[in-house]
């Protein structure tokens, strides 16, 4: 080998050794990144060693604190288990649990205990053979019950979603209501509860109830016999003393005369408040709805108690608002109660100057409800502050030195505040001793369609009245009056004025005083206004083409009767009258009171005798007392409507001395038409007639009504 080939020999292996050189340090420096590698993945696994021997340390406690909980939870459920066991041991109803198959798996003793005198039933039997024993034993009371429909029911009883309860009674007169129901398994947990005392003591409350529910009757039946037994005799006590008043007396039968009519009257009152009070405190009282006119109702009570102001110096007015409604939704008959309780109560504190009865406006209350407000002034006595809580009491009086003459039962206002509650109002009474007072009251009632009258059915010449009323709180109000129905109002003060205002412009109507007619008269002649003179009353029970009190519908009737004047046509024959009353005394008031009149009257004394005298010849009008022996007055009514069937119709008016609530209501379902309240007033049976008169005159017809129907 030569030189050349060795060196190159030679560089050769220095290459390579130079590349084993690099190849080693390379191998080393990846080695050492290895074991770096390998040194940092020691460390993390060496803590994450100690981590989860630390966790397994944690888990070692918990797990003993588990273990050592379940015993602890295993010992509770042992204990409540005990404790359940001995609880259900203790108490007096039965628990049975039955599994899905209707086995017995549990129960306790007073369950057990209830089979016992029949050899007993134990765990493991069937709910079926737990029947059987029943039936072969006869524990159970079938109570007739036929024992193959029993067993059938208490089998299919348990099919059923759903578990009826029932209720068994046992031989030994135990009763036991059973109620089961379904565990999610299929099995049935059933308590047998033991009702004898409860069962016991509803009957107890059954008769008690039936013996209190029959004293209840028996108490409503004779405070509705005593009402009908007071009554009857105090219509002819309280009749027949009008009938004196009437006659011209000296002054000591007068005397007499007024005091036997007042403590008639008073007598009736007490009476009436003592049904109310009774029905009140009782909580019987019950409202009945009715569409009626509140201001009409108003009206209807200033006439009512219009008689007991002759003798004061005493004005009573109506203030009813001109936008307030008329027309309501409630029971009139409470609602004319509260007003009449409280006017009467004004009148008998007030001797002389004025009373007031304003209406004074509404809220509205729901979607159609209203609370109407109303207030009764007076310029009375007047009542002390310390005492205006007292006067709602029952039984309550003012008690001082300027008022012992004064006497009462003092129910009027105790019953007056608890009407007004039973409504949802309020009463409240303002006063000052010595002036007198106002009481305020508002009740809720809901509001009816209106029915006002319109202003076309009314003259279409009126556009302007003239007035000359003295009372300026009666002109005020008839001007109010006229505006609702579009007449503008010019008022004089005298007569001086009166003639100035005729010269200056003719007024349509003429509204004048009635002390004051005839000078109006007078100096209408040759106007051509002598036909369209109103004469207003200045004093009650005054005869006036509007007497006072009031109303819009009465001024209405009274400018309208003005186009009507050629338009009526007397009858040329009394009107017949037929009246049913079978006490002799009270037929004698009826003939008395009536005698007057331009009518053809005829009485009878029975239902059956007022059938037979429609039959004979059909009157005009009716009075129809109710309570009579035989047939009684709704029942000849209904048989009088169905004589006359649709073709006509007479107007039949009751007269009876029941008071209670709901009399009224039976009454207008026989058919009468009207009601009144035995004693009889002698006005009411005038009113009566003369509407008879009235729509027969209006008619034309002096015979047609009472023809054609005849049987």
């Amino acid at each position: 080998m030569d030189i050349a080939e060795l060196q190159e020999e030679l560089a050769r292996e220095r290459r390579g050794r130079l590349a084993a050189e690099r190849l080693l340090e390379l191998k080393k420096t990846e080695l050492g990144d290895a074991n770096r590698q390998l040194s940092k993945h020691a460390r993390q696994l060496s803590g994450t060693i100690v981590d989860q021997r630390k966790v397994v340390s944690i888990l070692q406690g918990e797990n003993d604190r588990v273990v050592e909980d379940l015993h602890r939870a295993k010992d509770q459920v042992v204990a409540v288990e005990r404790l359940l066991w001995d609880a259900l041991e203790n108490i007096p109803d039965g628990f049975a649990l039955f599994d899905a198959e209707r086995r017995l798996m549990a129960a306790n003793q007073p369950y057990l205990s209830v089979f016992r005198e029949a050899g007993g039933v134990s765990v493991g039997d069937t709910y079926q053979s737990i029947l059987d024993i029943c039936l072969d034993d006869g524990l159970i009371d079938l109570e007739g019950e036929n024992e193959d429909e029993w067993y059938d029911k208490m089998l299919d009883r348990w099919d059923g979603s759903f578990i009826n309860p029932i209720t068994l009674r046992f031989w030994n007169g135990m009763y036991v209501r059973m109620v089961d129901r379904r565990t999610a398994d299929g099995g049935i947990v059933s308590l047998a509860l033991n009702t004898t005392e409860a069962i016991a003591r509803e009957e107890e409350l059954r008769i008690a109830r039936d013996k209190a529910e029959a004293a209840d009757r028996a108490k409503s039946a004779f405070l509705a016999r005593m009402s009908h037994e007071l009554r009857t005799p105090m219509n002819g006590v309280v009749g027949m003393a009008d009938l004196l008043i009437e006659r011209e007396l000296d002054d000591e039968a007068m005397l007499y005369s007024e005091t036997i009519r007042n403590s008639g009257q008073a007598l009736l009152e007490i009476i009436n408040n003592i049904l109310d009070f009774s029905k009140l405190e009782a909580e019987k009282l019950e409202l009945r709805e009715d569409v009626f006119d509140l201001e009409q109702l108003a009206q209807e009570v200033c006439m009512i108690v219009t008689p007991s102001l002759r003798d004061k110096e005493v004005t009573l007015l109506i203030d009813y608002d001109q936008f307030l409604p008329t027309q309501f939704i409630g029971d009139p008959g409470r609602i004319r109660q509260i007003i009449l309780n409280l006017v009467g109560n004004a009148i008998k504190f007030t001797e002389c100057g004025n009373i007031m009865l304003r209406f004074v406006g509404v809220d509205p209350v729901g979607d159609d409800g209203w609370q109407v407000h109303m207030t009764i002034e007076d310029s009375g006595i007047g009542i002390m502050d310390q005492l205006k809580d007292h006067i709602f009491g029952e039984f309550n009086q003012i008690e001082d030195g300027t008022n012992r003459r004064y006497e009462g039962t003092g129910l009027g206002l105790a019953i007056t505040k608890k009407l007004v509650e039973v409504m949802g109002g309020e009463i409240w009474v303002d006063s000052i001793p010595g002036h007198g007072s106002c009481f305020g009251v508002k009740v809720n009632l809901r509001h009816a369609a209106p029915a006002d009258i319109p202003r076309s059915c009314l003259p279409d010449r009126f556009k302007t009245a003239l007035l000359w009323i003295k009372n300026p709180l009666d002109r005020s109000l008839v001007e109010r009056q006229l505006g609702l129905f579009g007449l503008e109002a010019r008022i004089v003060e005298t007569a001086a004025e009166y003639d100035l205002a005729l010269r200056a412009e003719t007024p349509d109507v003429v509204l004048v005083g009635s002390s004051r007619l005839d000078p109006a008269r007078a100096m209408l002649e040759g106007t051509g206004l002598g036909n369209s003179v109103v004469s207003v009353a200045e004093a009650p029970g005054e005869i006036a083409d509007l007497p006072k009190p009031f109303t819009r519908t009465m001024l209405f009737d009274a400018l309208n009767a003005m186009c009507d004047g050629g338009q009526t046509q007397a009858i040329d024959r009394p009107i017949r009258v037929l009246a049913a009353e079978d006490n002799a005394t009270n037929q004698l008031v009826l003939t008395k009171m009536l005698q007057e009149l331009d009518i053809e009257l005829q009485i009878v004394e029975d239902g059956l005798q007022v059938v037979e005298a429609f039959r004979a010849q059909v009157p005009d009008l009716i009075f129809m007392d109710i309570s009579m022996p035989g047939m009684d007055g709704m029942e000849a009514t209904r048989a009088i409507r169905a004589i006359e069937g649709e073709t006509s119709h007479v107007q039949i008016v009751a007269m009876t001395a029941h008071a209670m609530h709901g009399d009224e209501d039976r009454i207008r379902q026989a058919g009468i038409d009207h009601y009144m309240t035995k004693p009889l007033k002698k006005r009411s049976l005038e009113d009566h007639i003369n509407k008879v008169r009235s729509r027969l005159e209006k008619d034309g017809s002096s015979d047609a009504t009472v023809q054609g129907n005849s049987h």
